[in-house]
């Protein structure tokens, strides 16, 4: 496809709001909604540009319809970004003026927290719009989703470990964590409790400070952590640091992190592939936290057993899409997107047939 239409080719929607008095400038991003409405998370930064909030936005709302479909999810691929630096903007005025945005959507995308926004910010969103989840606990949210994304990421360690190395233990394992924010600093936790040697790193020296006192961990420069003589790097930042320049560097056996979009390209899951790195798709890895906000929208209201029993299943899905990658010879990347696709037209093709309204 050419024309303006091109960079949204395979998104259903993509919308752009601004709203000069609060300082709002976003991008509502919907790739799908097959399985159900778009649900997908509030990205709150500083863009170089528009354009390059533009290629993120489209991106991760991609990702999120594959991550909804191989989580077992009845929901589509949304994502949104608000463009700026929290410090600066963030107030009542622009998210309430952001919810009243989601709300012109009619329900077709559901919002959530992610980098640069809180459970506090989706309290006043909430107050404009009922479409939003992960709220404070308080006002009936599930809260913080970092805790049930670490969760799930440490659960898919133990699934890609057992492959790579023909044990699930991570016990004794060398794990170079890259990130320590709310789901890298748990994670952390977990991974020491197992007896794991943990190398670490962080642009920000309080998070530094927050796993200084902890057993076998170490500390080591941003630039350097993903090139550790580990079994294991687990990227917690943001995404695209697995390029082209840095794959034929790597010296660990296995990728499995929470960041979104961890590959650089597509053809990077190819590249891991050809050099005998097992790449956790980082959309199933880290879909904890997706299915924790999901939960919230159950006929019966939140339950944390009930949104942790479906994180117990991320391994499972996992071992699934290792073995057809192992079977069929292509990238895990590609398994899983099989996997999703599969479902997405397996079960979106159930509504041919007509369903009276109440």
């Amino acid at each position: 496809m050419k024309g303006p239409f091109a960079r949204e080719a395979g998104h259903e929607q993509v919308v752009f709001t601004r709203d000069d008095a609060s300082g709002l400038a976003c991008i509502i991003a919907i790739h799908s909604t097959a399985l159900g409405p778009a649900l997908g998370g509030t990205r709150f930064r500083a863009y170089a540009n528009e354009d390059e909030a533009l290629t993120d936005v489209l991106r991760l709302s991609r990702a999120m319809t594959y991550k909804t479909a191989c989580a077992g999810l009845d929901l589509g691929g949304g994502k949104a970004v608000i463009v700026g630096e929290p410090e600066q903007l963030a107030s009542e005025a622009l998210f309430r003026a952001y919810g009243r945005a989601i709300e012109s959507l009619g329900g077709r995308y559901i919002t959530a927290c992610d980098v640069g926004t809180t459970p506090a910010d989706m309290t006043i969103i909430k107050r404009e719009t009922r479409w939003v989840t992960g709220a404070d606990e308080i006002e009936g949210g599930s809260g913080d989703s970092g805790v049930v994304t670490a969760q799930g990421v440490y659960l898919a360690m133990h699934a890609v470990a057992d492959a790579a190395f023909g044990t699930p233990s991570l016990s004794g394992r060398h794990i170079a964590v890259q990130g320590l924010g709310k789901v890298g600093y748990r994670l952390v936790g977990h991974l020491v409790r197992e007896g794991a040697k943990v190398t670490v790193a962080d642009i920000s020296p309080d998070a530094l400070d927050r796993v200084a006192g902890l057993d076998n961990v170490e500390v080591v420069g941003v630039d350097d952590v993903l090139l550790t003589d580990a079994d294991i790097v687990s990227p917690n930042a943001l995404g695209g640091v697995i390029d082209e320049t840095l794959i034929p560097k790597l010296q660990a056996k296995v990728i499995c992190g929470g960041a979104n979009n961890q590959l650089a390209t597509i053809e990077d899951a190819q590249r891991l592939h050809d050099r005998g790195i097992l790449y956790a798709p980082d959309y199933v890895v880290n879909a904890g936290g997706v299915i924790n906000v999901a939960n919230e929208l159950h006929p019966l209201g939140y339950s944390e057993e009930r949104a942790h029993r479906r994180v117990d299943a991320i391994p499972a899905t996992l071992r699934s899409i290792i073995e057809v990658s192992r079977r069929e010879d292509i990238t895990p990347d590609d398994a899983a997107l099989h996997v999703a696709e599969d479902r997405i037209h397996a079960v979106s093709g159930t509504r041919r047939f007509w369903l009276p309204s109440n």
